[in-house]
């Protein structure tokens, strides 16, 4: 299938992006990106009006978009446009002279299109979908992975931030946050099945994805992008009342909020605290995914909804099709892979987790993913690979162990690192048993020619022999798999023998 390329432009209230993805034969992914801080809503909440400068930055914005498009030789182009534009009594003015056609959403296509981007990026089934813009804040009811309830109100950082003057100098004041708070509250009671969803909220957006960044940053986290991170309740509140005390040019500068978000960042906080408080919900968990991708997954996925069926092995097998795997040998990999760690298990020599098996799966279907930047070092090439891919529907505690498994599949003893604050009790186990099964089906499939067809397991007297069963000379296999005696002896407790 021919390389497919379709340009989302989402204008919204605070900023305007350009977003390029590109979809071919069992991968699609972003392969552009324009972004600007149009303020096309700024003044919208005091007059019902766009403003003649928000305008002219808007219209040369997308005249950019516009000649962007026809030099790079995008083929489809979807404008889209949310609150300010939906909302504005001069809206026409803006439609009329843009230089793309533009469908302005509805309130409750936008909150469609949240509520896509949200459960084909997360393992959310059953719980709420919360996207907060600059104009609007949408929040969604999920039951069994589709949408029972669509809801939108303007409660966006940029128009709570003009209502109740948060821009001004110098600290916030108590009585204007507490104005705000009552507002969000009384908005929220419209509804009243928010505290009965669930203990899951998704949450999406510039203004989430830029507290989850100064939380990580605050905390010394894992510097890995957001992409399923779990915002804590307690966290988000420390983080308001600091910028709370903060003069908004001062939020700017405090590491992970953007400079241009630093006078929006502290309403649209509120706004998301007051959510959290009437769910009762104790955490957020992060999507990177927005609008943009909600407005592809529309024209690319099938179905209604249309979802993907496992976002989890989806996530896994588009990475390795973006970088080009070989797909042979990886899935021979896989093979041997599981193969031992099913017959290990048989063996009572762990526990056979299911969701540590899968870890061990995405690890073999990915190791090799770094060759796409050079072979030397590839180890290290895939974990960066990994690690900055989000791995959509994998917690990060989960990336980091994929991560990590990937990264010693060569060589070296295997450690969580810097990955030690995300780690569970016995993940340090979980990454030397996946490790070293992941380098024993690399080692067997060594020559890439899947002459190990299978392997026999059987462990007596404090020994683990591997039996290769084979469709030719396994000198090669053998050679290099006898090199894992030590990981192998600190990952099972036992020694390692192997026969042809």
């Amino acid at each position: 299938m021919a390389d497919r390329r379709v340009a989302v432009c989402d204008l919204g209230s605070n900023s305007f992006r350009l977003v390029v993805f590109t979809a071919a034969d069992g991968w699609w992914g972003r392969t552009d990106e324009i972004y600007e801080p149009v303020r096309i809503g700024e003044g919208l909440a005091a007059t019902g009006r766009l403003g003649d400068e928000g305008i002219a930055r808007a219209l040369a914005t997308v005249e950019v978009f516009a000649h962007f498009c026809e030099a790079t030789g995008v083929e489809e182009v979807d404008a889209v446009a949310t609150s300010a534009i939906r909302d504005a009594e001069n809206a026409d003015e803006f439609l009329r002279r843009s230089a793309l056609p533009v469908r302005v959403l509805s309130q409750r296509d936008e909150a469609y299109h949240g509520y896509l981007a949200a459960v084909n990026s997360s393992t959310l089934a059953d719980g709420v979908v919360l996207d907060i813009g600059g104009g609007s804040m949408q929040l969604v009811r999920v039951v069994g992975r589709h949408a029972q309830a669509l809801e939108s109100w303007r409660l966006g950082a940029v128009r709570m931030t003009e209502r109740f003057e948060l821009a001004g100098d110098g600290p916030a004041p108590a009585k204007r946050l507490k104005a705000l708070r009552d507002h969000v509250a009384r908005k929220l009671e419209r509804a009243p099945w928010l505290g009965r969803s669930g203990d899951r909220l998704v949450a999406l957006g510039g203004t989430v994805r830029n507290l989850a960044t100064a939380v990580q940053l605050e905390h010394d986290m894992p510097s890995m992008g957001v992409q399923g991170f779990v915002l804590e309740r307690a966290a988000l509140d420390d983080l308001v009342e600091r910028l709370a005390a903060m003069a908004p040019a001062d939020r700017g500068k405090v590491p992970g909020i953007k400079p241009a978000r630093g006078d929006l960042i502290l309403a649209g906080a509120v706004v998301v605290q007051g959510v959290l408080e009437a769910g009762g919900f104790g955490a957020l968990e992060v999507t990177e995914a927005g609008l943009r991708e909600g407005v592809f997954f529309a024209r690319h996925l099938q179905g209604e909804p249309p979802l993907v069926d496992d976002v989890r092995r989806s996530s896994v097998l588009n990475l390795a099709g973006q970088h080009h795997v070989d797909p042979a040998h990886t899935e021979h990999v896989a093979r041997l892979a599981l193969g031992l760690f099913d017959d290990l298990a048989a063996a009572g020599l762990h526990p056979g987790d299911p969701r540590e098996r899968e870890l061990l799966w995405a690890a073999c279907v990915l190791h090799d993913i770094g060759m796409a930047v050079d072979y030397d070092d590839h180890h290290k090439h895939s974990r960066y690979l990994v690690l900055n891919s989000g791995l959509p529907g994998f917690s990060q505690r989960e990336v980091a162990l994929i991560g990590q498994a990937v990264r010693f599949h060569r060589k070296g003893m295997p450690g969580l690192g810097p990955f030690s604050a995300l780690a569970h009790k016995g993940d340090a186990a979980v990454l030397d048993r996946c490790a070293v099964l992941l380098r024993l089906a690399e080692d067997l499939e060594r020559s890439r020619d899947q002459v190990v067809r299978a392997v026999g397991v059987a462990a007596r007297n404090g020994k683990v022999r591997l039996a290769l069963e084979a469709a030719g000379d396994v000198r090669v296999a053998q050679w290099a798999a006898s090199r894992e005696r030590d990981l192998f002896r600190r990952a099972f407790d036992r020694e390692l023998e192997l026969t042809a």
